[in-house]
């Protein structure tokens, strides 16, 4: 958009402009049309505010000259401005000016017409944004404009874009067939859903000797869509996976070590996610200006706290449920609801708003798959989270004591390690990383009481299907149910999708009852 506030350095004469633009308020809205296209074969740059200001709503007739104006509520009355130069005509009461009404097929014109005048601009950002929007407009009349601004296109990505809304153009024209059947090419070229619904719209519409080739064009766009269906249901598969691999990895851990089915491992997440919130609140009230390092000390905090909830939970109830797992399963359980009412008479039942980080914003396109920067760093992060972990698990004595009591609690016992330490430690250290899973959940959930609810049954079906206590497995595990149940969920729906993974993974047992990568060890194997 155009700034109106100041004179404008290029409308040194606008007095050819000037009865065209104060044209527009006058007869019914194909006349308004007809000026719009008026204006737009001027060229100039300088009709785009009046032309902006038109689709806004905001261009008025003033009935003492009859002199079109932008308009500005100001109080009770009118701030007017010219649209050409951006002179400031001062206030009038509302009374004393006439809104020009638009309609929706008169907004497209204008926004073929803006594409149009802004096809020349010397920014290809700028050159590309309009040819999208002549795309989507679908105007004949931009054909010539379109020409032009293809004979001196310079940037090849720009280019294609003007040629395919050239095409579309083509297609609501009076141009011979030839050029229609040129442009159903094109499209098929371009190969997404929109091009896909104006070949659509051809293949249904009257012209016969066009049918044929759009249906031809069509297969193809089909085809072309159904890789990236494809690989969007990979992706974000990949995505889930990477969100099931941080909330499962902690449990994998407590569970081949202990054998502790913890019903209170999603909570861990939740208090993860809180963590996250109030770090946050403290960083928007104390120091706005470095919010986008709120989370490097989110990461930390939602650890310890989580740990130590959790050593907390194994040194006052688990360590005296040993080998009783109904029991444990009952008392984890009970865990969970106290943590849950706890957080909702702190922070109340609503959801809490967590934000992202600027580098945690927006997103890319790679050919027709979008990715978001948020999905990517957790992708990443939870990549990041396996290996730490498995360079602990593997080569470091702490990892090489739990690794110990996994395959045989009594041999490690009589070797001098001390389990109840290892218990502790372990089930302290599953519980953090459910924390800092909160942190990254926390970016794209909502944070709320039940957030760890949504993930517990998912985490336990991963640990299970992986292998127990497996950081492998745990990574495959998580990684092929998340893409299933993408790969499910546009046939299947998104519940029974999770049913049918659940209904596999039953049979899958039955075959494999200690998962795909099992445990070894005297113990794990009695």
């Amino acid at each position: 958009m155009l700034a109106l506030g100041a004179p404008r350095a290029w409308a040194q004469d606008t007095s050819a402009l000037r009865p065209l633009v104060d044209a527009l308020g006058k007869g019914s809205f194909d006349d308004t049309q007809r000026q719009v296209s008026a204006l737009a074969a001027t060229g100039d740059p300088a009709v785009v505010p009046a032309l902006e200001a038109l689709s806004d709503g905001d261009l008025y007739i003033r009935k003492s000259d009859g002199r079109a104006v932008v308009a500005k509520r100001s109080g009770t009355s009118y701030r007017l401005t010219d649209p050409l130069t951006g002179e400031d005509l001062g206030e009038v009461s509302r009374g004393a000016a006439d809104k020009i009404r638009v309609n929706n097929r008169l907004r497209r014109t204008i926004r073929a017409a803006l594409g149009g005048l802004t096809l020349r601009a010397g920014d290809p950002a700028v050159r590309l944004s309009a040819a999208d929007a002549m795309f989507k407009a679908q105007d004949a009349e931009a054909i010539p404009a379109l020409d032009a601004a293809l004979a001196a296109e310079t940037s090849e990505t720009v280019a294609k874009a003007m040629r395919e809304a050239r095409a579309a153009a083509v297609l609501a024209s009076n141009l011979p067939e030839s050029d229609k059947r040129a442009a159903l090419e094109t499209l098929a070229e371009r190969g997404d859903r929109d091009a896909l619904s104006l070949l659509t719209a051809v293949a249904n519409g009257p012209d016969a000797s066009l049918q044929a080739p759009a249906q031809a064009a069509i297969a193809r766009v089909q085809k072309l869509q159904a890789v990236w269906d494809a690989a969007r249901n990979i992706w974000f598969g990949i995505s889930l996976g990477s969100v099931l691999l941080l909330a499962a990895i902690g449990l994998a851990i407590t569970f081949g070590v202990m054998g502790v089915i913890n019903m209170a491992h999603g909570e861990m997440v939740m208090l993860g996610a809180y963590t996250t919130f109030v770090v946050q609140d403290l960083f928007r009230s104390l120091a706005p200006g470095f919010f986008d390092y709120s989370l490097l000390v989110a990461l930390p905090a939602a650890f310890l706290v989580a740990a130590l909830v959790g050593i907390a939970i194994e040194r006052g109830i688990i360590r005296f449920l040993h080998n009783r797992p109904l029991e444990t399963l009952l008392a984890t359980w009970g865990v969970s609801l106290i943590l849950q009412q706890a957080v909702r008479s702190i922070f109340g039942p609503t959801n809490q708003e967590v934000g992202n980080p600027s580098f945690m914003s927006g997103a890319f396109e790679i050919g027709q798959l979008t990715i978001t920067y948020n999905r990517l760093w957790i992708v990443v992060f939870s990549l990041v989270v396996f290996a730490a972990l498995l360079v602990a698990m593997k080569f470091t004595r702490f990892g090489l004591n739990v690794r110990a009591v996994t395959q045989n609690r009594r041999m490690a016992a009589s070797m001098g390690i001390r389990t109840p330490l290892v218990d502790a430690l372990t089930f302290g250290l599953g519980s953090g990383i459910a924390g800092i899973a909160g942190v990254a959940l926390s970016q794209i959930d909502n944070v709320s009481p039940n957030l760890g609810q949504s993930y517990i049954i998912d985490s336990f079906m991963v640990v299970v299907f992986g292998g127990v206590g497996n950081l492998w497995g745990t990574l495959l595990g998580a990684m092929t149910l998340g893409i299933a149940n993408k790969f499910l969920e546009p046939f299947a729906g998104a519940v029974l999708a999770k049913i049918l993974v659940l209904v596999f993974i039953i049979l899958f047992i039955q075959k494999r009852p200690r998962g795909l990568f099992a445990q070894k060890g005297r113990a794990v194997e009695a």
